[in-house]
């Protein structure tokens, strides 16, 4: 895992459950979507791709979108 993507999940939101948030931009520009899919499957979290912003979000949990 590179360093940008272990940064993303080394932050407060990611180690309580919460939500990451980083542009597409920066995340084909630092890193990849593969990777960091890669690792958020790896934790069994959710990742999803809105606009121009990739979400994780960081539990186990189900997920159901409602619109």
């Amino acid at each position: 895992m590179g360093a940008w993507v272990n940064q993303i999940f080394r932050a407060d939101q990611a180690n309580t459950g919460g939500v990451v948030r980083r542009a597409r931009y920066n995340v084909d520009r630092y890193a990849s979507l593969a990777e960091l899919v890669a690792e958020a499957k790896r934790r069994n979290f959710h990742v999803v791709e809105t606009g121009d912003q990739i979400v994780v979000l960081c539990h186990e949990g189900s997920l159901v979108i409602h619109c």
